[in-house]
């Protein structure tokens, strides 16, 4: 009976808005015929991460790709690692003979050595290795000193986890997400001068171990030879890398994300710079960490996605309308204290509709 090698791992980490989603659709987009299961782990019921990255599947059915997306939502993975993770990758471990790697994408918050930690169970630590873990830096944000293109956001979604209430929070959890890591990338690297990028290049050195790579990168494009197949075995050495968080995970995780508010709101075909004129009001007037969906523009035949953290937004129409489905607008907003009919009012009244 032929003995199946370990399936590679690669943990993607990174700031909200740091680009992991943009590194992942980069790696389906060129796969080259490899088999990758993706798991994203987001905030939010709805999952329109999950929805995004299935489009990446080229040459698969709509069933197929179904199949290679699994998300975690509601926490961070370390957080729902007992409850949620274990039997996704045991579902994955039992078809590993059909897969090449996996792919998991962390929340922003997301402490990368926990989750490198669960690869160290036996019933994991047997089919799986963490090939390596990808800290994806936003550059123009650690040479502004912020560590996260809208930190007001971050460090709001810090100030709801107990665990992570710290004098310099945001460079700590920086930190323990370099900690972590076996490649650094400085993404948006085309965004800052020269001698900015080398300064954030030096101050990243700083937190990682001499071994790691640090790489520059525009919106994650790299050749996939490049992120893979690094054969870190991540898993044999994370306990020898330091983290200002590892106290938080000796005993039991109290982590609780539950103040965290994610609505869905269904709307009518709507005017595109209406809807993110009213959008961006919404953000700044309630707070909104970030914006995901699919919007139902009048007469354009594709359908446009909708990305938002704070107050920036990035859209483009992804596919064209099926002949049966629903022309509909469907958005997901995620922040404290949300009052979703409210929020809805808003947004009608805005547009109209």
């Amino acid at each position: 009976m032929k003995t199946l090698a370990k399936l590679p791992v690669t943990i993607v980490t990174g700031f909200l808005g740091s680009g992991k989603t943009t590194l992942l659709r980069h790696m389906l987009d060129n796969a080259q015929g490899r088999r990758i299961a993706v798991i994203v782990n987001e905030f939010g019921e709805l999952g329109i991460d999950g929805e995004i990255l299935k489009q990446c599947s080229i040459g698969c059915t709509e069933e197929e790709a179904n199949g290679r997306v699994y998300e975690l939502a509601n926490g961070c993975l370390c957080c729902t690692v007992q409850e949620e993770f274990f039997p996704v990758m045991r579902e994955l471990v039992a078809r590993r003979g059909d897969l090449d790697h996996i792919l998991i994408e962390t929340s922003g918050l997301a402490l990368p050595k926990p989750l490198v930690q669960a690869f160290q169970w036996p019933e994991i630590r047997s089919a799986c290795t963490v090939d390596a873990v990808i800290t994806v830096v936003d550059s123009p944000a650690v040479a502004a000193g912020t560590f996260a293109a809208f930190p007001d956001q971050v460090d709001a979604q810090r100030k709801l986890d107990p665990n992570l209430d710290h004098e310099s929070p945001l460079h700590e959890l920086f930190a323990d997400q370099l900690a972590s890591a076996d490649l650094v990338i400085l993404n948006k690297a085309d965004l800052i001068s020269a001698e900015d990028l080398a300064r954030v290049r030096l101050e990243v050195a700083e937190e990682l171990p001499p071994a790691v790579k640090v790489i520059e990168a525009s919106s994650g494009r790299l050749p996939l030879d490049v992120l893979i197949g690094l054969g870190a075995g991540s898993e044999e050495h994370i306990d020898a890398r330091h983290s200002h968080h590892d106290h938080h995970h000796d005993g039991e995780d109290d982590h609780d994300h539950d103040a965290f508010d994610s609505i869905s709101i269904d709307l009518p075909q709507a005017d595109e710079a209406l809807l993110l004129d009213a959008l961006a009001q919404l953000v700044v007037q309630h707070g909104i960490l970030r914006v995901k969906g699919f919007a139902a523009i009048p007469n354009k035949p594709m359908r446009l996605l909708i990305q938002g953290v704070g107050t920036r937004f990035d859209k483009h129409f992804d596919r064209a309308w099926g002949a049966d489905e629903a022309r509909t607008t469907r958005l997901v907003l995620i922040g404290q204290e949300l009052d979703a009919a409210g929020l809805e009012a808003q947004l009608r009244a805005a547009l109209s509709v």
